[in-house]
This record gives C-alpha cells, structure tokens and sequence, in this order.
C-alpha cells in the first residue's frame, strides 16, 4: 500500500527531520503537534490545546476531512492538574470541534516537551 509522506509548513512546521503526517490509504498518521510557533507558546495550557487542535483540524482539512474524521488521540500534559483546572472550557471547545463525535484520547503527564513551555502536545490518527 502506497504511504504519502505529509509536511505542512504552513499549518504546522515539523521541528526535526521528520514529516508531520503519513496517510496510508484512508488513514492519516500526525506526528505530535503543538502550538510551537505560535503566540500560545508560552501561554497557557488551554490556550496552547486550542492552537494545537486548531491545527490538527487544518492538518486533516487539507486531506479534504473535518474533525468528525479525528478518531484517535494521545495528548502528553507536562500537568494533570493544570489539564484538569481548565476541563470545563475544555470540553466547550471539544463540542464545538466535534459535536458529540469525539476521538478517543489516552492521557499522559510527561515531565517536559521538546522546547521550554510548551505544555500540551498531542498526535493524532484520522479515518478519511
């Protein structure tokens, strides 16, 4: 099976020696995305989940998705508690994205991300 080998500078720049996404017939792949580049950064962790889902959604609109097609998540916290301190505009923007449909997502607190401040960072598979 064909494997296409995605980077989306303009949505989302990979840093690093990798691509952002791989779609694999009606699968696409997306490599942990962040809102590294962006005003966010060194915001808060609700400010920096929504960038990063904003991305996520223009990552699979430019496969020709939407966020319905967003099956699957693993999103690393650098803190639970703070994650869990903005749960209710959380899941406002989750409605808002998904309409009831959401992806699954497995949690993990990790002690750091790749670059200082960064506080949400999450990869994601889409059924397109």
């Amino acid at each position: 099976m064909e494997k296409l080998r995605r980077s989306y500078p303009q949505i989302a720049p990979a840093l690093g020696q990798f691509h952002r996404a791989v779609r694999v017939g009606d699968f696409l792949f997306i490599a942990g995305t962040t809102a590294r580049g962006t005003q966010a950064e060194a915001g808060s962790m609700q400010d920096q989940f929504r960038v990063t889902l904003n991305r996520l959604r223009a990552i699979v609109e430019a496969e020709g998705g939407s966020a319905k097609d967003l099956v699957m998540f693993t999103t690393y916290v650098t803190s639970i508690q703070e994650w869990n301190a903005c749960a209710t505009e959380r899941q406002a923007f989750y409605e808002e994205c998904f309409h009831g449909e959401y992806p699954t997502n497995t949690l993990v607190e990790i002690s750091a991300l790749a670059l200082p401040g960064l506080k949400v960072e999450i990869e994601a598979i889409a059924a397109l």
